[in-house]
């Protein structure tokens, strides 16, 4: 029989995380644990407050009844409840493994190859940005992500050129997040103002669930426009081709926490790839356990392209792991273990 307990965890953020949505300084996460003959699983069941479909009270009560009356995987609805799905799903993976943290063996978590990653800029006021731009260049990025969307418009293309006109920005390829903050109405006029600077792509130009709208942009827009928080809800075989034949983006971006988990994931990359659409991976503010999770899938993927997984280093809390980021890469070091992780689940 497997023995199931939980933990819950506030990670409490190294600063205040700006977004269009709002500004982030906690979130909430449950660490699960399973347990049969000696072996272990974990999982991270992440949430983001005010994006994810999971209801916090909702996972409350499932995970006490998965305590009470066992631990079943069909128990748990993954369309209602995306990230207990996926903790599930790791902590399984893991257990299967006889390794708790060993969930894909590839290059990448035997400490032989790195993953190429995007740095990120989180919105605050424009001259902080630039900073936090500059920062992560010099440090070894050949990939940033901005976030765009809070600030007046006039205020984001002149940071953006001020950056581009630096030593560090001639050469950067740059990426922007709008997290939907766009109007259909106004949209396309600010892709086409914000093409100047030869942008990579943008994530989710306006909200989801507008489809024709968004199939307008990805058609005219001279960014190439990546779904981000549309994939939300699409989960079966038949929508995900539906969604990508219909809209026909460029990109996708996979946060498996957000979509209910690995099967989900790799779904997706199948079809996306047979569309030739791109994709990367994408974190969903989880701890260094789900991090870690997502890293090692992704690397089993062979995808080359900059992975948004860089945010090991965003919470005064997170726990101790192999894996660090250095000069734009995140490597699993050989020489770190997990100790902290297994401490903090013994002390309850």
């Amino acid at each position: 029989m497997i023995h199931f307990k939980y933990r819950p965890i506030t990670l409490d953020f190294t600063f205040s995380a700006g977004t269009s949505r709002g500004v982030l300084r906690s979130k909430p996460s449950w660490v699960i644990i399973l347990e049969i003959e000696g072996s272990l699983g974990i999982g991270e069941c992440s949430l983001i407050p005010g994006l994810s479909p999971d209801n916090p009270g909702v996972i409350e009560s499932k995970l006490e009844n998965l305590r009470k009356n066992g631990v079943y995987r069909n128990k748990i609805c993954r369309k209602e409840t995306p990230a207990l799905f996926f903790a599930l799903e790791m902590a399984y993976k893991g257990l299967e493994n006889r390794n708790p943290f060993l969930l894909f063996d590839n290059e990448f978590s035997k400490s032989r190859s790195a993953l190429n990653i995007n740095g990120l800029v989180w919105m605050s006021d424009a001259e902080s940005m630039l900073a936090q731009a500059k920062e992560k260049a010099s440090s070894g990025f050949n990939c940033i992500k901005f976030k765009v969307g809070a600030l007046p418009f006039e205020q984001e293309l002149k940071l953006l050129q001020e950056f581009r006109d630096s030593e560090f920005g001639v050469k950067m390829e740059i990426r922007l997040d709008a997290n939907g903050a766009f109007t259909k109405s106004e949209a396309l006029n600010k892709l086409e103002q914000l093409s100047r600077f030869n942008i990579h792509s943008i994530e989710q130009p306006i909200q989801p669930g507008q489809w024709p709208e968004m199939k307008r942009l990805c058609q005219e827009s001279p960014i190439p426009v990546a779904l981000d928080e549309e994939l939300i809800g699409i989960q079966s075989k038949e929508d995900i081709q539906h969604l990508l034949d219909y809209i026909e983006p460029q990109y996708i971006i996979l946060k498996p926490s957000l979509i209910g988990g690995f099967e989900v994931s790799d779904c997706f990359v199948e079809e996306a790839e047979k569309r030739n659409t791109g994709w990367w991976a994408t974190s969903a503010l989880e701890s260094n356990i789900g991090l870690n999770a997502i890293a090692q899938w992704a690397a089993s993927k062979n995808n080359d392209l900059p992975q948004g997984l860089g945010t090991g280093g965003l919470f005064h809390n997170n726990f101790e792991s192999p894996l660090q980021v250095e000069r734009g890469c995140l490597n699993y070091r050989p020489d770190a273990s997990w100790a902290d992780i297994e401490t903090w689940i013994r002390e309850k």
